[in-house]
């Protein structure tokens, strides 16, 4: 009975660690789907057009590469915690300086640096919770991550809501000496400086620990997440010896006789652009703009991003608990089915719009349209791209393999949201059109090219 008691309570330890290194997550979410609310508000205050407030909203996403990229090597020189400190502290300045820009170029500066911290937090978050978790607990910790990014995005919409119906109704009106538009890019300092908080009391990953030599440290950081009852010194040896058989894989090994890299590789490259190309973050981003391009006020049209925000958590909670009952591929064949046809639905229904506003029958049409494609969205593409990027590459190359995928998926993101504004007002249906070709697509290169990888060990990979 004691030891169950003992296992209850290790659990109870682990699960705060993991979410409290998942708020990083959340920061993620949050600080990449605020924007939404505000482009309206951007636009007007700096009298822009289309292509300039693409190139601010789709800024960020290039930071986001870069600290992707960096991420891992500074957890490695500086620590895991150390390193989400840096993060916190990035998100928490940027915050304050999206909040108060004196120019359109002063503001995209600190999206950039808004970028740069959420990259470090889609890379620390993941690594951590997988360095501490029991490995019996593994799976449904890692997804603690993809939770509470969809969290954060939910909550940015709340916050865009509430900050929109204090001011009567319009982003750019006065609130508190600011526009409100400005209080939503500035209330994200608030979970930051939780993020930086929980980062600053939570434990050392024990990997970390070993890696630099402080194994007395990891001895104990090590019992209290899985138990006294754990043979440490074997654990600390099963460790080092992963850690002496892990060689930095560099680029140079992802080589390959496929235009130059391993088809494998190429499989992972495509999972990430495809998940990017169906242009679900057109959603995240820009669904304020797409609901009033269509005739709905600002406020409901920040009520309808906050009910696909919910939508999207829901999917995801299916997603967590079917990817290892029915498998990755069975999942990915549905949503890309489900994108495919509610996406073209979509298009279908634009092309009735007249001037601003969308006749009865389409409008709602469009509307349930949008939402059914980010449901399909959530329980398919939207976490197994993340499960499979872990466990699909060989594990001396898994690290490298991970970088490029994630980084094309950025650039990809990147990509379709800088490209929205200007192809949405050139033609909407069409630009709708082509993210159902790219879904039907997907379907197609999941048939032929992805394996199942449920039940497999990480060793079999490759």
């Amino acid at each position: 009975m004691a030891t169950q008691h003992g296992h209850q309570e290790n659990l109870g330890h682990v699960v705060f660690i993991t979410a409290a290194a998942a708020i990083g997550g959340f920061l993620f979410g949050y600080d990449s789907a605020v924007i939404n609310g505000a482009v309206v508000g951007i636009q007007k205050y700096f009298r822009v057009g289309p292509v300039e407030i693409g190139v601010v909203v789709a800024i960020a996403l290039l930071g986001s590469a870069v600290g992707a990229w960096i991420a891992g090597r500074l957890a490695d020189w500086w620590g895991r915690t150390r390193t989400m400190q840096v993060a916190a502290i990035l998100f928490s300045a940027s915050s304050i300086g999206q909040m108060l820009p004196f120019a359109l170029w002063d503001l995209a500066l600190w999206r950039v640096l808004a970028g740069i911290a959420i990259g470090m937090a889609s890379v620390l978050g993941p690594a951590y919770i997988a360095e501490v978790s029991p490995p019996a607990y593994r799976g449904r910790l890692g997804s603690f991550q993809q939770l509470a990014i969809v969290l954060g995005i939910a909550f940015s919409q709340l916050v865009n809501y509430a900050f929109v119906r204090l001011a009567g109704g319009d982003v750019n009106n006065q609130l508190w000496g600011l526009q409100a538009w400005q209080w939503m890019l500035g209330a994200c300092v608030v979970p930051a400086l939780l993020y930086l908080l929980f980062a600053s009391t939570i434990p050392e990953s024990p990997r970390y620990l070993i890696a630099v030599g402080r194994v007395r440290q990891a001895r104990t950081v090590l019992a209290e997440v899985e138990g006294e009852h754990v043979d440490l010194d074997a654990r600390v040896a099963e460790i080092k010896q992963v850690l002496r058989s892990e060689q930095r894989t560099s680029i140079k090994e992802l080589r390959g006789p496929a235009f130059g890299l391993l088809p494998i590789v190429w499989i992972g490259i495509a999972l990430s652009v495809f998940q990017q190309f169906v242009g679900i973050n057109v959603i995240f981003y820009y669904s304020s703009v797409l609901w009033q391009s269509v005739g709905i006020t600002q406020s409901n049209s920040l009520l309808i991003s906050f009910s696909s925000s919910v939508i999207n958590i829901i999917g995801t909670f299916i997603a967590i608990s079917l990817v290892d009952k029915i498998g990755r591929k069975p999942l990915l064949l549905i949503g890309s089915a489900g994108m495919a046809i509610s996406l073209a639905t979509a298009a279908w229904a634009f092309s009735y719009a007249r001037g601003l506003s969308l006749p009865p029958p389409q409008g709602p049409i469009a509307l349930i349209a949008a939402n059914v494609f980010v449901l399909f969205f959530a329980l398919s593409w939207g976490v197994v791209v993340w499960v499979l990027l872990g466990e699909m590459f060989p594990n001396r190359i898994r690290a490298a393999a991970l970088g490029v995928a994630a980084s094309a998926q950025w650039i990809a993101n990147w990509a379709i949201t800088v490209s929205f504004p200007a192809l949405s007002k050139w033609n909407l249906p069409l630009t709708y059109a082509g993210y159902a070709f790219f879904a039907l697509l997907s379907f197609l290169f999941v048939a032929k090219f992805v394996k199942e990888t449920k039940g497999r060990k990480l060793e079999d990979m490759g």
